[in-house]
């Protein structure tokens, strides 16, 4: 037995950023403290959160005023700091810096009165956050690559497109693809949105799918990213499992197979994907570990003032 862990593995970035800031709020601060949803979406991430006392709430009246307010990774409409403001809560902002990118290129269309597409799911919080920076009227949605059809936009007008930073490289080319197809004048981002970190999880998963006769992707089921790794391996013809900790690992995917690939999503704890190495070593004593050394150790996004 082989296991291949991808070459990125832990926490992303913009979600090591917006842990520290829980983290440094609770050591100054001390709880409880308030988090608007959740601050990533990860299981063992929440329910760690929520054993020092961090309070996720979905609702500003939850929270009581003059209370510090978090809001996620995800990031929030401009609306959502206003009513926070207004309601005498201190916000603090953990948005990834490149969702913030993202809210940045929908104000400016809406500025230009440019159409904007946004792809991506529609419930999903960063694409909520982002809808929130387009004026009405110039707002549309795309989830899948079958929406374009019906999509109608005003061809005397400008239009643009802007994606959820956490989708799957391949079908947001399609969409892409059809959206200028039916919109040859529609407008690109000034950078591409997809991250880097959902972008290079993607290749990694592809690099492994290339050898491995299985690949677990270690991550929550409410993680965009992490579902679109599974859906990048089974597209590159392996078979593919997701689980949210070492418990959900059913050995039988394993029977007969030789060569194992492990992955994990942006938010995932490394302590998650070394629990599920050493349970399936404990059953193949003889396996071999191979790992290189992760392509993002060195990329850090700095944190506010707390």
């Amino acid at each position: 037995m082989e296991i291949h862990l991808a070459n990125i593995q832990g926490f992303c970035a913009g979600v090591s950023r917006a842990i520290q800031i829980v983290k440094s709020l609770l050591e100054k601060y001390g709880n409880p403290l308030y988090v608007r949803h959740h601050i990533v979406h990860n299981t063992a991430v929440i329910e760690g959160f929520e054993k020092q006392g961090v309070i996720f709430v979905d609702d500003l009246n939850d929270v009581p005023e003059g209370q510090r307010i978090v809001f996620s990774a995800h990031g929030v409409s401009q609306s959502v700091y206003d009513e926070a403001k207004s309601r005498g809560l201190i916000p603090i902002d953990a948005t990834c810096p490149l969702v913030t990118k993202v809210h940045k290129e929908a104000k400016r269309f809406s500025e230009q009165n440019i159409q904007t597409v946004l792809i991506g799911h529609r419930k999903h919080q960063e694409i909520i956050g982002t809808a929130g920076y387009v004026k009405q009227g110039l707002l549309f949605y795309i989830e899948k690559s079958e929406d374009v059809k019906g999509l109608v936009l005003d061809t005397t007008k400008q239009c643009g497109y802007l994606t959820q930073t956490t989708l799957s490289v391949t079908e947001a080319e399609k969409i892409i693809t059809k959206l200028k197809e039916k919109y040859p004048k529609m407008i690109d981002p000034a950078k591409e949105d997809i991250c880097f970190a959902t972008q290079n999880r993607q290749d990694a998963v592809i690099e492994l799918a290339k050898f491995c006769d299985v690949i677990i992707v270690c991550g929550s089921p409410t993680s965009s990213n992490s579902n679109r790794l599974k859906e990048t391996a089974a597209l590159n013809n392996v078979n593919s499992y997701i689980i949210d900790n070492v418990n959900e690992l059913n050995l039988e995917w394993l029977v007969e197979k030789h060569k194992i690939g492990i992955s994990s999503g942006a938010s995932v704890p490394a302590i998650i994907v070394d629990n599920v190495v050493r349970k399936i070593s404990e059953v193949y004593p003889n396996t071999k570990i191979f790992q290189e050394e992760s392509m993002e150790k060195d990329i850090i996004f700095d944190i506010p003032k707390i």
